[in-house]
């Protein structure tokens, strides 16, 4: 299994708690998910949670994601969607998109 993190903190963070633990055949690489650090056709399962919403190029994310998948591979993703209008002054709040 690989994680991967746009943060160096969370990738040690992650790295502490699978030693804690004891989980082995985990690896965690720093990287975005723009552009994944990982080989082409090489991943079964892609998992993407609360993620890609943060991304302002969803095109990208996307092609990224097909480009690591083997063949037959799956995408599962939890992710955080508008369904109606957003006031204005929440727009405009960054506190509200970090929160």
């Amino acid at each position: 299994m690989i994680g991967v993190d746009m943060t160096s903190e969370m990738v040690y963070k992650a790295q502490e708690h699978a030693s804690a633990l004891g989980i082995e055949h985990v690896e965690f690489r720093h990287g975005e998910i723009e552009d994944l650090p990982v080989s082409s056709d090489s991943i079964d399962v892609v998992i993407s949670n609360c993620v890609i919403n943060l991304s302002p190029d969803k095109h990208c994310v996307y092609r990224e994601i097909f480009r690591v998948l083997k063949s037959g591979g799956r995408i599962s993703i939890s992710d955080v969607m508008l369904s109606g209008t957003m006031p204005e002054e929440v727009r405009q709040d960054v506190n509200a998109y970090t929160a």
